[in-house]
C-alpha cells in the first residue's frame, strides 16, 4: 500500500486498539520496515496531531482521553471506500437529464465535494500541492439493456415501500401485454441488470409477485397500511431459485459449460445455492435451481455453442425447442 493508505490504516489501528500494538505487529498490518512504521507514527503524530502514546518497547495506542474524538483532518478514504463512491458518483451522473436527476443533483454534488476534499488530502500528505481533482471521467458505468421508466411511477412505488402503505396501479404483463389494475402491500424494491422490480404482496391474488417498475402506470399510494411479510418469507418464495421471477424452485438445472467459457462461468455468481465444479476434461458442469424456465434458457443460451443442458429432460427439450426455432429463420 501507499504511503496514504498506510496512514489511514495506522490511524484505524491505533483507534481500534485497546491496548499498546507492538512494532512487529505494525509492520506486519502495514507491509512495511520498522523505519517506516516510526516515520508513519511521527507524521502521523506531529503533522496529524494525533494523540500517539507510548514506544518501541511496550507499543503505541491513542491516549485514552483522546483517542475516541481524534479524526484524520480532511476525508480519508481507502481504495474500496474510494471506488464505491467513484461508482456512486458515476451511476448518479448516468441519471442526469432522466429519471430522479433533479431530486439526485443534492447528493451527486455532495459526492464531488467528498471526492475533492479526498484528493486535497492524499496531495497534501504526498507533499504535492493542491488543487487537482480526481479525474472520475476515468471510471465508467454502463448499462446494459436499461429500460425506460415512469419517473412518477418509480416515486409512488418508493414512496409506498418505505412509508408502509398500500399501492395501487395498473400493470402491463410484458409476456402477455395485458393490462390489469393491481392492489399490494409493497414489501421491497429490487435493483436487477439494471432495472428496478418490485415485490409485493398481491391482493387480489393473495400470493408474493415481483412486478417490473418500467411497466408500471397510474400508480397511487393509498391510505391502508400494507401487509408486511417476512423476510425469511420472502427470501423463500423470491430468491429459493434462479433469476427475478423465481418463486419456489421446480427443479434444478445442470449446465455443462465448454472449456474455453470455464474460466468465465467459474467465475460468476448465477444463484445463492450454486455448485460447480471443473470436470476432467476441462469443462464446468454448474447446477442451479430454478423456477421460471424462460429465464435461465435466455442466460444459458448467450453461451451459443459453448453450453449445453444437460439435466432435467424437460429444461433440456425445452432448450432443443428454443435452438431449433432460432435455426429456422436462417433457413428461410
Amino acid at each position: 500500500m501507499d504511503r496514504y493508505e498506510r496512514i489511514l490504516a495506522l490511524h484505524r489501528i491505533l483507534k481500534s486498539a485497546r491496548y499498546p500494538v507492538t512494532v512487529p505487529r505494525l509492520q506486519e498490518e502495514l507491509g512495511c520496515s520498522r523505519a517506516t512504521v516510526y516515520r508513519d507514527l511521527a507524521f502521523l503524530r506531529d503533522a496529524l496531531m494525533a494523540p500517539v502514546v507510548g514506544d518501541g518497547e511496550a507499543g503505541f495506542r491513542y491516549d485514552a482521553s483522546e483517542g475516541d474524538r481524534f479524526e484524520l483532518p480532511g476525508l480519508w478514504l481507502n481504495s474500496e471506500e474510494l471506488h464505491a463512491l467513484l461508482a456512486t458518483q458515476q451511476l448518479l451522473s448516468r441519471s442526469a437529464g432522466g429519471m430522479l436527476s433533479s431530486a439526485l443533483a443534492p447528493l451527486q454534488q455532495r459526492i464531488e465535494k467528498l471526492l475533492d476534499e479526498h484528493a486535497n488530502a492524499k496531495q497534501a500528505n504526498s507533499r504535492q500541492g493542491a488543487g487537482n481533482r480526481w479525474p472520475v471521467e476515468r471510471v465508467r458505468v454502463i448499462p446494459h439493456r436499461l429500460r425506460r421508466m415512469d419517473e412518477h411511477a418509480f416515486r409512488s412505488v418508493c414512496s409506498a415501500v418505505l412509508e408502509r402503505r398500500q399501492l395501487s396501479f395498473e400493470y402491463r404483463a410484458r409476456s402477455t401485454d395485458e393490462k390489469t389494475r393491481r392492489t399490494v402491500s409493497p414489501q421491497r424494491v429490487t435493483h436487477y441488470r439494471d432495472n428496478w422490480y418490485l415485490d409485493a404482496w398481491d391482493h387480489d391474488r393473495e400470493a408474493l409477485r415481483s412486478f417490473s417498475v418500467d411497466r408500471i402506470s397510474a400508480a397511487r399510494m393509498l391510505d391502508a397500511p400494507a401487509r408486511d411479510i417476512g423476510e425469511a418469507e420472502l427470501n423463500e418464495h423470491l430468491s429459493g431459485s434462479y433469476g427475478i421471477f423465481s418463486g419456489p424452485p421446480k427443479g434444478w438445472a445442470t449446465i455443462v459449460f465448454s472449456a474455453k467459457s470455464a474460466r468465465w462461468v467459474a467465475d460468476e455468481h448465477w444463484h445463492s445455492q450454486q455448485q460447480g465444479r471443473f470436470l476432467p476434461d476441462g469443462r464446468y458442469e454448474l447446477r442451479v435451481p430454478y423456477s421460471a424456465a424462460r429465464e435461465l434458457l435466455m442466460d444459458v443460451l448467450h453461451y451459443g455453442s459453448d453450453a449445453e443442458v444437460v439435466d432435467p429432460p424437460a429444461l433440456r427439450e425445452q432448450a432443443r425447442s428454443l435452438l431449433s426455432l432460432a435455426l429456422s429463420h436462417y433457413d428461410r
